[in-house]
């Protein structure tokens, strides 16, 4: 049997994934995604969001803040890759980063044993 760990069940809880198929070369998604102002025409709200990684052509991760309470921070990749006939094929994963938002643990005993008072 294999059992997700509780890292493993948090993260998937926190993590938003997408993939889309564009008919557009990964040049021109390159762009959309890599320039501010054309990025906010399609996924409005990341103009301002603060760049922490990126990789020419292939990926970018951004740290965004909510405009409004509670301002959660979360993080967004936007990986592209070449599909077919010259199109693009975006993936977008989203996840969760806010501390302030803790995902809901198991019991302390939670190993199969149940305890009775008597």
């Amino acid at each position: 049997m294999n059992k997700m760990s509780n890292m493993d069940t948090d993260d998937a809880a926190r993590e938003l994934v997408q993939e889309y198929a564009l008919d557009a070369p990964p040049e021109k998604v390159w762009r959309a995604l890599s320039i501010p102002e054309l990025r906010a025409q399609w996924l409005p709200g990341t103009e301002h969001a603060e760049p922490l990684r990126q990789v020419p052509q292939q990926e970018l991760r951004l740290r965004l803040r909510e405009a409004e309470p509670p301002f959660l921070e979360s993080t967004v990749d936007l990986q592209i890759s070449p599909g077919v006939d010259g199109g693009t094929l975006l993936r977008i994963v989203h996840v969760l980063t806010d501390a302030r938002v803790q995902p809901a643990r198991e019991a302390a005993n939670d190993g199969g044993f149940l305890m009775y008072a008597t």
